[in-house]
């Protein structure tokens, strides 16, 4: 009877974490999962109450630190969201969806009911808001984690900061400091190509350039960012405005500073 008792109040000590999924690929939940050892390490000093990517038993809240991936896209969700926000102490938004309303936010700029008529035949069955929006925008969010995918391991540090009270360590400086720690050479400078780097929070490795590849932006607008004047220099290597407007508009195309820039460089083309 002790024995028990003794266990349940130490599982009942332990932080009570929640994963939720919003309009997303489910991506970031599979990065989590994908930690698999120190992903053990981490799960024995805390309570998994809601993770269904994981597991099939869900506890209900309130919950200690919830993680929210995907944007919001229909009424529904606009609805779930504050439910989840009032039964949570720490908010955390994971990943592009829900930082930056995600690669589904290129609709923004258009008429959903457009894609609606020419994806679905039957129209009606669908409800759907007109925007894809982050998670920011509905209800206070208490940390970011930006990436398409999130990076594992700031994912884990994030978690284990949220539970022994410290800051998390993540970094606000851009993709060229990641290049420049593996010895990158910059792909804008010496061949010309077109590259997000100089605006983009780090946190991927720098993959796209060691490979050739201008960076896409996946990772969003790092801290204090100038994309516009990016998209200048990319306007004097000769790209059309239209090429600088879809380069913006991509996996955080709808942040506010890359939404901006892309905005600007509309106008230009018309």
């Amino acid at each position: 009877m002790n024995q028990t008792r003794t266990k349940e109040q130490a599982r009942e000590s332990k932080p009570r974490v929640a994963v939720f999924k919003f309009s997303s690929c489910d991506g970031c939940q599979l990065a989590l999962l994908d930690a698999e050892d120190e992903l053990l390490e981490v799960a024995g000093g805390i309570e998994i109450a809601y993770f269904l990517e994981a597991r099939r038993q869900t506890l209900e809240g309130p919950y200690d630190v919830s993680l929210i991936e995907g944007s919001v896209t229909t009424p529904e969700e606009k609805e779930r969201i504050s439910d989840i926000r009032g039964q949570s102490k720490f908010l955390v938004t994971i990943g592009a969806c829900a930082t930056a309303g995600g690669i589904q936010a290129l609709r923004n700029w258009c008429d959903v009911d457009d894609f609606i008529r020419l994806v679905y035949a039957t129209p009606s069955y669908i409800s759907t808001l007109k925007a894809s929006t982050p998670i920011i925008e509905h209800v206070p969010v208490d940390f970011e984690l930006k990436g398409c995918p999130i990076n594992k391991y700031q994912l884990l540090d994030l978690i284990t900061s949220l539970v022994i009270g410290r800051q998390p360590r993540v970094p606000t400086y851009s993709v060229c400091l990641e290049c420049k720690r593996k010895g990158t050479p910059c792909v804008l400078v010496t061949k010309g190509i077109p590259c997000l780097g100089p605006v983009t929070q780090a946190g991927c490795g720098a993959i796209c350039p060691a490979f050739n590849r201008g960076c896409y932006g996946c990772f969003g607008p790092m801290e204090s960012p100038n994309p516009y004047a990016l998209g200048e220099r990319f306007a004097e290597l000769g790209m059309p405005a239209s090429h600088i407007v879809r380069l913006f508009r991509g996996f955080t195309g709808y942040a506010d500073p890359f939404r901006a820039a892309s905005d600007s460089f509309q106008e230009m083309k018309r």
